[in-house]
């Protein structure tokens, strides 16, 4: 139990929760059904109550789910956890109490049992429902005990990443009109406080009033300074996405040389200031150097905030090549190991790629991150998704026309001198890409082949969720008869940290010596969404939100329970 170093009556709250987005407003949400009350501290306005979960996708990781079933899948807890470790690579001493990886171990033991048990349930409780096709993404390095996902397990929420939050800013909601619940919006935190040895509190400064719309940047001009106690702190403030200096700085020699220029997938105010300042505070920082950025970002054409990038999230179908023009072998290919990629990418000694496509590749298969970006899903819309079928999503349009990114053209040579002009250089040429365009073609004219991305583009169609909505059918690149050719130049897109405070199952920060530090908690991406890097070196994705949800969970239970 946490000591109480703050009496009832010197406390302003029975507990602070540091950050108003997915992970703080669950954590909220458990403090308030156990009848505490609770400050809910953040620095950007109220407009952006949810955080990064509000721009997501919604996709959600669960294991042997109906919507799995009705869609002919087998998974199990154990097929899910052989790809966890496959993909985590543990190897910090997860059998050393003092080891990086010791508690994110745990926690993805824990989070595994979560995804395989209740989590379904919990949030269809909360009125979460799911598209009933499941996707596969991460599809994996070609080993069954390596990386990625043996079988498809992303499940897109119904209205998205604003339906994922929904349930818990309801609940925050009706907690602040029972009384239990302060916001305390434009209030930045600079210092969690220690008295004794014990966590009694936050203080830091009160920017002035901003009516930024969500995801835009808001003034960080200080009218004043607050200094607010309570027995318990629970940080849940997020990575350090857009900050892109923090992001250079911890960017592991494994992954090559950090991009000269990336784009940012994530609000500006998503600068990682609070590790820095718990740790200040005692708190150990693991697996600084472990983090999730994404090979396929188009430089949005409608920018919400500085440098916003979109990704494609893609099927299997398209050719991926370098900037110089040489085609990427496995597993480097759409959809199947982000992060080999992404060193195959900065090996090339560029920080850009591209995809080589048809029309009709890219009206099945391409699909962009955001909840912004799926108006259908989004808005739960389901005359607008079906339209999906028969034309290029809106979106995907927009992007094709008014995208930076994207050439469009009737014929090859037309294509790479569009390639050429966007790039502003002459690194593609039309002999080379031709000769690799045709050998992946004669090997269409069977149904096998020895290119191991047709087998995968094969493999896909053999799954019905696939086939229905997200592989289009093998043809060859060069066929006329399938559209215009589509080259889209993909630049890095800066996204998840993996690593972060290291946190016991009860979402008690720890120390440097291991122990936890009375009073502190953390949840959410601050803490590498559980016990300091849940993820170990790569996700199976679905993973983000729901390591929020359950990180959020597990120290609002505990906190409450200590209180």
């Amino acid at each position: 139990m946490a000591p109480r170093a703050a009496s009832a009556a010197a406390a302003d709250a029975d507990a602070i929760v540091v950050g108003h987005g997915l992970a703080g407003l669950v954590a909220t949400s458990e403090l308030v059904a156990a009848g505490k009350k609770v400050l809910l501290l953040d620095q950007e306005p109220e407009t952006n109550l949810g955080g990064q979960a509000f721009w997501s996708f919604g996709g959600l990781f669960f294991v042997d789910s109906p919507e799995q079933r009705l869609m002919g899948i087998k998974d199990s807890r154990d097929l899910a956890w052989q790809d966890w470790l496959g993909t985590a690579g543990f190897d910090r001493g997860i059998d050393d109490p003092a080891g990086q990886d010791y508690w994110a171990y745990k926690w993805a033991q824990a989070y595994v049992d979560f995804a395989a048990g209740e989590k379904h349930s919990w949030l269809a409780g909360l009125g979460v429902q799911w598209f009933p096709i499941v996707g596969w993404a991460e599809r994996g390095g070609g080993l069954a005990g390596g990386h990625g996902n043996s079988v498809p397990r992303f499940h897109v929420t119904w209205g998205t990443g604003p339906a994922v939050v929904e349930p818990f800013e309801k609940k925050v909601r009706a907690g602040v009109a029972a009384g239990k619940v302060v916001f305390k919006h434009r209030h930045r935190v600079d210092e969690v406080v220690r008295t004794g040895g014990v966590v009694t509190g936050v203080r830091g400064a009160i920017l002035e009033a901003s009516s930024a719309a969500r995801g835009t940047p808001s003034s960080r001009t200080i009218t004043g300074s607050f200094d607010l106690k309570a027995p318990v702190v629970i940080v849940t403030s997020g990575g350090i996405g857009a900050n892109h200096d923090l992001i250079r700085q911890n960017w592991p020699p494994r992954l090559g040389t950090a991009p000269k220029t990336m784009i940012t997938g994530v609000p500006a105010h998503v600068d990682g200031r609070m590790l820095g300042i718990t740790q200040q505070a005692g708190a150990r920082l693991v697996n600084p150097d472990r983090m999730w950025h994404y090979t396929e970002g188009l430089r949005n054409y409608a920018p919400i905030w500085p440098g916003h990038g979109i990704r494609i999230l893609p099927g299997p179908s398209s050719m991926w090549f370098d900037a110089t023009g040489k085609r990427f072998t496995a597993p480097d290919w759409p959809g199947y190991d982000t992060l080999h990629t992404l060193g195959s990418i900065t090996a090339s000694g560029y920080d850009y790629s591209w995809f080589v496509s048809t029309q009709e590749i890219v009206d099945k298969e391409f699909a962009l991150s955001g909840s912004e970006q799926n108006p259908d899903l989004t808005n739960k819309n389901v005359w607008q998704l079906l339209s999906r079928i028969w034309q290029t999503p809106e979106p995907i349009q927009k992007f094709e026309k008014y995208g930076a990114d994207f050439v469009v053209a009737s014929t090859l040579p037309e294509l790479v001198t569009g390639m050429n002009r966007i790039a502003g250089n002459d690194l593609i040429g039309l002999d080379d890409l031709k000769r690799q365009i045709d050998a992946r073609d004669h090997e269409i004219d069977n149904s096998y082949s020895k290119d191991a991305q047709v087998m995968g583009i094969r493999n896909a169609l053999s799954y019905v969720g696939d086939s229905l909505s997200r592989t289009a059918a093998a043809h060859k690149i060069l066929d006329s008869s399938k559209g215009p050719l589509i080259a889209v130049r993909l630049n890095v897109l800066t996204r998840k940290t993996l690593g972060g405070l290291q946190t016991d199952l009860q979402g008690r920060v720890l120390d440097a010596a291991g122990a936890p530090i009375p009073g502190l908690y953390a949840a959410g991406e601050v803490a590498g969404f559980g016990g300091g890097g849940v993820h170990g070196y790569r996700s199976l994705e679905g993973t983000f939100l729901g390591g929020c949800l359950f990180s959020g969970r597990q120290a609002g239970r505990a906190a409450a329970a200590a209180l």
